[in-house]
C-alpha cells in the first residue's frame, strides 16, 4: 500500500508540451517491467499521435514542483455487451523516487473522476505483466480486481 502523500502534486490532462517526457517514460515502462528497448522515434510518434487524434485517448500526467512525475494513458474500446465505452488505463508509470508516495492513487482518482462523469463510460480496464506483483497489489488496493480473461496477441509491426 503506497504510504502518505508528502509531497505536494498537481494531475492535470497532459498537453503536446509534455509528449517528450511522456515518451521517455513509455520507453522506461517497457525497460523496467519487460527488458524491452523501444525505439525512441517510434514511441515518440506513437506519443504524438494521441495528441494529434484525441480519438485515439489522452494522457494524464502527475507533477510535482512543475516536473511531470507520473503519467497514464487512457484508450478507448466500445462494449457491446454494455454498450458503452470502456476506458483502458495504459502507460502506467511513476518515476522510480516518487513510488510508493501515493502518486497513482492521484492518477487514478484524477481519471476516475472524468470517467465517472462521463455517462459514455461503462469501466476501466488495465493489464499488467503477470509477475508484476506490486503493481497487482497497489491495483487491488483501489478497488480493481483481477478478471477471468487472459490477454493474447499478434504483433504486426517491430517496436
Amino acid at each position: 500500500m503506497d504510504e502518505p502523500l508528502k509531497i505536494p502534486i498537481e494531475v492535470r490532462l497532459a498537453e503536446p508540451q509534455d509528449a517528450a517526457t511522456i515518451a521517455d517514460f513509455t520507453r522506461n515502462i517497457a525497460w523496467e517491467t519487460e527488458n524491452i528497448q523501444l525505439t525512441p522515434e517510434t514511441v515518440s510518434d506513437g506519443v504524438q499521435a494521441v495528441f494529434d487524434d484525441p480519438g485515439l485517448g489522452f494522457y494524464v500526467v502527475a507533477t510535482n514542483s512543475g516536473n511531470i512525475i507520473g503519467c497514464l494513458m487512457v484508450t478507448y474500446e466500445w462494449s457491446d455487451w454494455r454498450n458503452g465505452v470502456q476506458w483502458w488505463l495504459q502507460s502506467v508509470y511513476v518515476k522510480s523516487e516518487f513510488r510508493r508516495k501515493g502518486v497513482f492513487k492521484q492518477l487514478w482518482s484524477f481519471t476516475i473522476n472524468l470517467a465517472s462523469g462521463n455517462p459514455e463510460v461503462c469501466g476501466m480496464r488495465l493489464y499488467v505483466e503477470k509477475d508484476n506483483k506490486l503493481a497487482q497489489a497497489t491495483y487491488h488496493s483501489i478497488g480493481m480486481q483481477a478478471t477471468n480473461y487472459l490477454v493474447y496477441e499478434t504483433t504486426l509491426k517491430n517496436t
